[in-house]
Protein backbone atom coordinates (compact mmCIF):
# COMPACT_ATOMS: atom_id res chain seq x y z
CA UNK A 1 0.00 0.00 0.00
CA UNK A 2 2.89 2.43 1.02
CA UNK A 3 4.04 2.28 -2.42
CA UNK A 4 1.36 4.00 -4.18
CA UNK A 5 2.64 7.39 -5.90
CA UNK A 6 0.30 10.27 -3.70
CA UNK A 7 -0.95 12.74 -6.49
CA UNK A 8 -1.71 15.65 -5.60
CA UNK A 9 -4.18 18.13 -6.93
CA UNK A 10 -5.17 21.47 -6.58
CA UNK A 11 -8.70 22.37 -5.76
CA UNK A 12 -10.52 25.46 -4.80
CA UNK A 13 -12.69 26.00 -1.85
CA UNK A 14 -14.51 29.01 -0.66
CA UNK A 15 -11.36 29.52 2.16
CA UNK A 16 -8.90 29.22 -0.39
CA UNK A 17 -6.45 27.12 -2.67
CA UNK A 18 -5.63 23.63 -1.53
CA UNK A 19 -3.09 20.98 -2.72
CA UNK A 20 -4.61 17.92 -2.07
CA UNK A 21 -4.07 14.48 -2.67
CA UNK A 22 -6.40 13.14 -5.58
CA UNK A 23 -6.99 10.19 -4.05
CA UNK A 24 -8.91 11.16 -0.36
CA UNK A 25 -7.72 7.88 1.08
CA UNK A 26 -4.08 8.76 1.09
CA UNK A 27 -4.21 12.10 2.87
CA UNK A 28 -2.05 12.95 5.80
CA UNK A 29 -2.88 11.54 8.89
CA UNK A 30 -2.40 15.20 10.54
CA UNK A 31 -4.43 16.72 8.28
CA UNK A 32 -7.65 18.28 9.58
CA UNK A 33 -10.95 18.48 7.29
CA UNK A 34 -12.16 22.33 6.48
CA UNK A 35 -14.88 23.03 8.96
CA UNK A 36 -18.72 24.19 8.18
CA UNK A 37 -18.99 27.95 8.25
CA UNK A 38 -21.55 29.35 10.35
CA UNK A 39 -24.31 30.56 8.44
CA UNK A 40 -24.23 34.50 8.23
CA UNK A 41 -27.87 34.42 9.10
CA UNK A 42 -27.37 33.15 12.62
CA UNK A 43 -23.78 35.59 13.43
CA UNK A 44 -25.66 38.92 13.61
CA UNK A 45 -22.61 40.04 15.51
CA UNK A 46 -18.75 39.14 15.79
CA UNK A 47 -18.58 36.14 18.31
CA UNK A 48 -15.36 37.88 19.76
CA UNK A 49 -16.00 41.40 20.57
CA UNK A 50 -20.04 41.12 19.83
CA UNK A 51 -19.89 44.27 17.28
CA UNK A 52 -23.08 44.17 15.05
CA UNK A 53 -21.73 43.65 11.75
CA UNK A 54 -23.95 46.34 9.33
CA UNK A 55 -22.74 47.27 5.83
CA UNK A 56 -19.81 49.05 7.28
CA UNK A 57 -18.54 46.68 9.43
CA UNK A 58 -18.62 43.05 7.68
CA UNK A 59 -18.45 39.36 8.82
CA UNK A 60 -15.42 37.11 7.77
CA UNK A 61 -15.30 33.07 8.50
CA UNK A 62 -11.81 32.15 10.67
CA UNK A 63 -11.10 29.35 8.19
CA UNK A 64 -9.46 26.93 10.95
CA UNK A 65 -13.23 27.29 13.31
CA UNK A 66 -16.09 28.08 10.82
CA UNK A 67 -17.37 31.22 13.23
CA UNK A 68 -18.19 34.66 12.50
CA UNK A 69 -15.68 37.45 13.23
CA UNK A 70 -14.79 41.32 12.34
CA UNK A 71 -12.12 42.17 10.74
CA UNK A 72 -10.54 43.04 13.84
CA UNK A 73 -10.46 39.95 15.75
CA UNK A 74 -9.60 37.66 12.28
CA UNK A 75 -7.06 39.92 11.11
CA UNK A 76 -4.05 37.72 10.95
CA UNK A 77 -3.52 34.88 7.89
CA UNK A 78 -2.24 32.30 8.70
CA UNK A 79 -0.48 29.48 7.12
CA UNK A 80 -2.56 26.33 7.96
CA UNK A 81 -0.52 23.13 6.31
CA UNK A 82 -3.04 20.53 8.29
CA UNK A 83 -5.87 21.31 5.82
CA UNK A 84 -3.53 21.76 2.77
CA UNK A 85 -4.11 25.48 1.85
CA UNK A 86 -1.66 27.09 -0.61
CA UNK A 87 -1.19 30.10 0.87
CA UNK A 88 -1.79 31.64 4.48
CA UNK A 89 -5.28 32.23 5.13
CA UNK A 90 -7.45 34.42 7.81
CA UNK A 91 -7.83 33.39 11.10
CA UNK A 92 -9.06 34.32 13.97
CA UNK A 93 -6.74 35.36 17.26
CA UNK A 94 -7.11 32.03 19.15
CA UNK A 95 -7.05 29.67 16.21
CA UNK A 96 -3.92 31.82 14.32
CA UNK A 97 -1.57 30.96 17.93
CA UNK A 98 -2.39 27.02 17.17
CA UNK A 99 -1.51 27.23 14.08
CA UNK A 100 1.49 29.10 14.44
CA UNK A 101 2.48 26.35 16.89
CA UNK A 102 1.53 23.69 14.25
CA UNK A 103 3.45 25.28 11.26
CA UNK A 104 6.56 25.08 14.00
CA UNK A 105 6.01 21.27 13.74
CA UNK A 106 5.73 21.13 10.08
CA UNK A 107 8.91 23.07 9.72
CA UNK A 108 10.98 21.50 12.31
CA UNK A 109 9.74 18.34 13.68
CA UNK A 110 8.49 16.11 10.22
CA UNK A 111 12.01 17.11 9.08
CA UNK A 112 13.22 15.35 12.30
CA UNK A 113 10.82 12.37 11.48
CA UNK A 114 11.36 11.89 8.20
CA UNK A 115 14.97 12.13 9.21
CA UNK A 116 14.60 9.02 11.35
CA UNK A 117 16.72 7.52 14.18
CA UNK A 118 18.05 4.59 15.08
CA UNK A 119 16.94 2.56 17.75
CA UNK A 120 16.87 -0.69 19.31
CA UNK A 121 13.68 -2.43 18.96
CA UNK A 122 11.76 -5.05 20.80
CA UNK A 123 8.41 -6.41 19.38
CA UNK A 124 5.88 -7.65 21.73
CA UNK A 125 7.32 -9.70 24.90
CA UNK A 126 10.41 -10.50 23.23
CA UNK A 127 13.77 -10.35 24.78
CA UNK A 128 15.64 -9.97 21.75
CA UNK A 129 16.28 -6.40 20.21
CA UNK A 130 17.66 -5.30 16.24
CA UNK A 131 19.04 -2.28 15.48
CA UNK A 132 17.02 -0.09 13.36
CA UNK A 133 16.31 2.77 11.55
CA UNK A 134 13.06 3.91 12.09
CA UNK A 135 11.62 7.13 10.15
CA UNK A 136 8.56 8.72 8.66
CA UNK A 137 7.29 8.26 4.95
CA UNK A 138 7.61 11.13 3.07
CA UNK A 139 3.86 11.19 3.25
CA UNK A 140 3.30 11.13 6.94
CA UNK A 141 1.21 7.97 6.94
CA UNK A 142 4.14 4.59 7.92
CA UNK A 143 6.51 4.30 10.43
CA UNK A 144 9.10 2.73 8.62
CA UNK A 145 11.68 0.34 10.44
CA UNK A 146 14.67 -1.27 8.51
CA UNK A 147 17.69 -3.38 10.19
CA UNK A 148 18.45 -6.76 8.93
CA UNK A 149 14.86 -7.09 9.02
CA UNK A 150 11.96 -4.58 7.54
CA UNK A 151 8.15 -3.84 8.76
CA UNK A 152 5.82 -0.88 8.49
CA UNK A 153 3.87 0.56 10.61
CA UNK A 154 0.56 2.57 9.75
CA UNK A 155 0.12 5.35 11.64
CA UNK A 156 -4.09 5.22 11.49
CA UNK A 157 -3.61 1.97 13.08
CA UNK A 158 -1.34 2.66 15.88
CA UNK A 159 -4.22 2.38 19.16
CA UNK A 160 -0.99 4.00 21.79
CA UNK A 161 1.61 5.75 21.53
CA UNK A 162 3.91 6.32 25.05
CA UNK A 163 7.39 8.22 25.22
CA UNK A 164 9.25 7.40 27.95
CA UNK A 165 11.47 10.05 29.57
CA UNK A 166 14.41 10.45 31.62
CA UNK A 167 16.66 12.92 33.89
CA UNK A 168 19.18 14.46 31.26
CA UNK A 169 21.20 16.10 34.24
CA UNK A 170 22.91 14.89 37.52
CA UNK A 171 20.46 17.30 39.63
CA UNK A 172 17.45 16.03 37.91
CA UNK A 173 14.50 18.33 36.72
CA UNK A 174 15.77 18.33 33.21
CA UNK A 175 13.80 15.27 31.05
CA UNK A 176 14.44 14.12 27.67
CA UNK A 177 13.00 11.27 25.64
CA UNK A 178 14.49 7.76 26.23
CA UNK A 179 11.94 5.48 24.26
CA UNK A 180 9.10 4.44 22.97
CA UNK A 181 6.33 2.22 23.50
CA UNK A 182 3.30 1.86 20.67
CA UNK A 183 0.80 -0.48 20.12
CA UNK A 184 -0.88 -1.18 16.91
CA UNK A 185 -3.04 -3.70 14.55
CA UNK A 186 -1.10 -5.03 11.79
CA UNK A 187 -2.81 -5.36 8.66
CA UNK A 188 -5.04 -8.47 8.25
CA UNK A 189 -5.00 -9.09 12.25
CA UNK A 190 -7.40 -7.32 15.10
CA UNK A 191 -4.69 -8.22 17.57
CA UNK A 192 -2.40 -5.63 19.17
CA UNK A 193 1.03 -5.72 18.60
CA UNK A 194 3.52 -3.69 20.82
CA UNK A 195 6.59 -2.24 19.74
CA UNK A 196 9.16 -1.33 22.48
CA UNK A 197 12.03 1.18 21.20
CA UNK A 198 15.50 2.36 22.95
CA UNK A 199 18.12 5.25 21.56
CA UNK A 200 20.93 3.02 19.83
CA UNK A 201 23.95 4.78 18.83
CA UNK A 202 23.61 9.03 18.71
CA UNK A 203 21.16 9.05 21.31
CA UNK A 204 20.70 12.62 20.64
CA UNK A 205 19.14 12.19 17.41
CA UNK A 206 17.21 9.51 18.61
CA UNK A 207 16.06 11.63 21.68
CA UNK A 208 15.21 14.44 19.17
CA UNK A 209 13.24 12.16 16.89
CA UNK A 210 10.81 10.39 19.97
CA UNK A 211 10.58 13.83 20.88
CA UNK A 212 9.08 15.15 17.55
CA UNK A 213 7.20 11.79 17.80
CA UNK A 214 5.31 12.93 20.83
CA UNK A 215 4.09 16.21 19.27
CA UNK A 216 3.15 14.09 15.67
CA UNK A 217 1.13 11.66 18.08
CA UNK A 218 -0.93 14.93 19.55
CA UNK A 219 -1.90 15.99 16.36
CA UNK A 220 -2.67 12.18 15.22
CA UNK A 221 -5.09 12.24 18.16
CA UNK A 222 -6.26 15.78 17.02
CA UNK A 223 -7.17 14.55 13.58
CA UNK A 224 -9.04 11.29 15.19
CA UNK A 225 -11.59 13.49 17.51
CA UNK A 226 -12.75 16.09 14.74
Amino acid sequence: MSAVPDGKKLVRSPSGLRMVPENGAFNSPFSLDEPQWVPDKECPRCMQCDTKFDFITRKHHCRRCGRCFCDKCSSQKVALPRMCFVDPVRQCAECSLISQKEVEFYDKQLKVLTAGGTFLVRVDSSEKSETMVCRLSNNHRYLFLDGESHFEVELSRISSMQVLTEDSTPGGGSLRASGMVLQYKPPGSQNLQQLHMDPADDKRIASAWLAAMHKAAKLLYESRDQ
